[in-house]
């Protein structure tokens, strides 16, 4: 995790934002913290795919199809607004380090931790 920076937004639709998770292509990834306690991790689209038609219209379906899944392998969707400006998703936040992290701290998976991680 990282410290929020100066351009980042301090809130996302009802969360308060405090830390940096992470990023890819899409969005930054946030740790925030609802007005109940609770924590989650917030994807926010990134501004020049939240200025693009039809990328809104795939995250929209990317956050319903999302919502339909459950499951022990799946981070519950929380909350989303599909039609802010940018987009968001909240999800329920699962402490840990990335895959990224883990495999640089431990090497390479076992076969067998690897198995269940595929098999979820």
């Amino acid at each position: 995790m990282e410290n929020l920076r100066a351009g980042d937004p301090r809130e996302v639709g009802p969360y308060r934002l405090l830390k940096r998770l992470g990023g890819g292509g899409m969005g930054q990834v946030y740790l925030g913290h609802s007005r109940g306690g609770r924590l989650v991790a917030v994807k926010v689209v990134r501004a020049e795919y939240a200025a693009d038609p039809e990328f809104c219209r795939r995250f929209a379906r990317e956050v319903e199809a999302a919502r339909r899944v459950g499951g022990f392998y799946t981070a519950h969707v929380v909350d989303a607004d599909t039609d802010a400006d940018p987009p968001w998703l909240a999800s329920a936040y699962v402490p840990g380090p990335s895959l990224e992290a883990a495999v640089r701290r431990h090497g390479p998976l076992p076969e067998r931790a690897l198995g269940r991680l595929v098999s979820g």
